[in-house]
């Protein structure tokens, strides 16, 4: 059975690749705003596992002819902070005012992760869930802040931060899961996908020798 990721994220294959696990990735070409905008007013958790349910199932669809035996996972991570829901900034200038209005302060790094299991080509089964985590923000000086988004790092990362680039020097702390502010739970993944029964546990998964 092939390990598919939903995704074009280098941290969350990173965090896969650390874990055992060597995925297929195929990124779904889901449009998120037509997504978003189809939901009726969605909690920020309703939000991203919406997201992630439909990037799972995109490239479902995609793959099932010629990886018809495969999990397909998905994810989205989004910023829940000072009552509004950010996912990329896109912009330096979004990339610094939302690391002025957060610094010093905290955060809900929320990730919604979908599972799709394929079988001889057919969707079996399918599941989802989502993760909050904590992140306590350090507060760079200007000349810190003007220098990380410099690098170009938080234009593209959901919540314009990082924990395993420039970004952790600006992060006091998470409370919660850390790979899950990486973009994909471990503990969560496991759980969802011994819920659609894959193999005896995620051990069968591992790239091993």
């Amino acid at each position: 059975m092939r390990f598919v990721l939903a995704s074009a994220s280098p941290a969350r294959l990173s965090v896969l690749r650390a874990a055992g696990v060597e995925p297929v990735v195929r990124v779904s070409g889901v449009d998120e705003n037509a997504v978003t905008a189809g939901l009726s007013d969605p909690s920020p958790a309703e939000q991203v596992t919406a997201l992630a349910r439909a990037k799972a199932e995109a490239v479902s669809a995609e793959i099932a002819a010629e990886e018809p035996d495969a999990v397909v996972v998905g994810c989205d991570s989004m910023l829940f902070a000072g009552g509004e829901l950010a996912g990329k900034p896109g912009t330096p200038a979004t990339a610094l005012e939302r690391w002025r209005r957060n610094a010093g302060g905290t955060g809900e790094l929320l990730t919604g992760h979908a599972v799709v299991l394929l079988t001889g080509g057919e969707v079996r089964d399918s599941t989802c869930g989502h993760l909050s985590t904590t992140v306590r923000f350090g507060e760079p000086t200007e000349h810190e802040l003007q220098a990380y988004v410099a690098t170009g790092e938080p234009l593209h990362v959901a919540g314009g931060f990082t924990l395993e680039g420039f970004g952790g020097w600006f992060v006091e702390g998470v409370d919660g899961d850390p790979s899950g502010v990486l973009g994909i739970s471990l503990p969560l993944t496991r759980k969802l996908l011994a819920g659609v029964g894959v193999g005896v546990g995620v051990v069968d998964l591992w790239q091993q020798g």
